[in-house]
């Protein structure tokens, strides 16, 4: 019951009363799967966006924010200045703003961000089997070993976990169209503490645990012999892909301290057009809050505009 809290970002005794509602919402309300794989949703919202004349422009690498009196004006983008009237980042708020801005139209410094808890990265491993896994279900959290011992690990020690407990994820148990016929696809998921040591080696480590706990668990022996496919992700991709302050994978810990108004707020206050959304910003890190936060930006747009014809 006690391990979704996990990922927002401390220990469940030391978590809001409030966010037990995130097991009440899994347990009452069931959990739901987009047949095709995650991927559908954004494929989704981006139809809908383009139908709505959206443009959309990828391997656009965004290098600065250029501000003119207290007003952004432009991005450079791939070394090219491009010229917008509204600016939304939602891009990790970090890296935003202490590598995108200068100094002085920063809403935080590094210090701010050295203050604060952040929420877990993790490892993940995802993997296909060319055979079928027996009595492993869609969703499998393994608990052999003590939670309170693995989120201290995470947030007080800060470092990689001794006993750690993970997440499996077969999704091929619920559509077909996720692996080959007689086969599996499995994602593995270990939550670990985010700005620590991140190497193929430490990886390797915890994955041969992983696999061993999966093949007690399932009575199917010899599975590492039989991966057609493995891909590990961590620490230094999160970094990497995504910008991601000391490879989080979860945003702010959503401790008393650092909700609601405590977050890092939406809007630059020195700048009138640039706000942030995201998680790292209101309301927090998940995918639903994170699109909640899109939606209170953009409203927050709508009244900058009306307020702007009435000048």
């Amino acid at each position: 019951m006690e391990f979704p809290v996990i990922f927002l970002g401390a220990a469940p005794k030391d978590i809001p009363a409030l966010y037990s509602l995130m097991n009440y919402g899994g347990y009452r309300l069931g959990t739901w799967y987009p047949m095709g794989g995650f991927s559908k949703i954004t494929e989704a919202m981006m139809s809908i966006a383009i139908r709505n004349e959206v443009q959309f422009n990828f391997d656009s690498n965004v290098e600065k924010i250029n501000v003119v009196d207290s007003q952004a004006i432009s991005l450079t983008i791939n070394g090219n200045e491009q010229y917008f009237d509204f600016m939304i980042a939602s891009s990790d708020y970090h890296h935003t703003e202490q590598h995108l801005l200068d100094e002085k139209y920063r809403n935080y410094n590094s210090d701010y961000w050295q203050k604060k808890i952040l929420a877990p990265s993790c490892l993940i491993y995802y993997l296909g089997f060319r055979k079928k896994i027996s009595n492993l279900k869609h969703h499998t959290l393994f608990f052999e070993n003590d939670l309170y011992e693995h989120t201290n690990d995470i947030y007080n020690e800060k470092k990689w976990p001794s006993k750690p407990l993970f997440y499996a994820c077969c999704s091929s148990k619920t559509d077909k169209s996720m692996a080959p016929e007689n086969c599996e696809n499995v994602f593995l998921l270990m939550p670990v503490a985010p700005g620590i040591e991140d190497s193929e080696e430490i990886r390797e480590y915890y994955f041969k645990q992983m696999i061993e706990r999966l093949e007690k668990h399932t009575g199917v022996t010899g599975l590492s012999s039989c991966i057609d496919y493995k891909r590990s992700y961590c620490i230094n991709d999160f970094q990497t892909d995504y910008n991601a302050y000391k490879g989080n994978a979860y945003g702010l810990a959503n401790t008393l301290s650092q909700t609601a108004v405590l977050k890092p707020a939406i809007r630059n206050k020195k700048i009138k057009n640039l706000l942030y959304t995201g998680q790292l910003t209101v309301p927090g890190p998940g995918v639903p809050p994170a699109i909640i936060s899109g939606k209170i930006v953009a409203n927050e747009v709508k009244k900058y505009f009306r307020y702007e014809k009435t000048l």
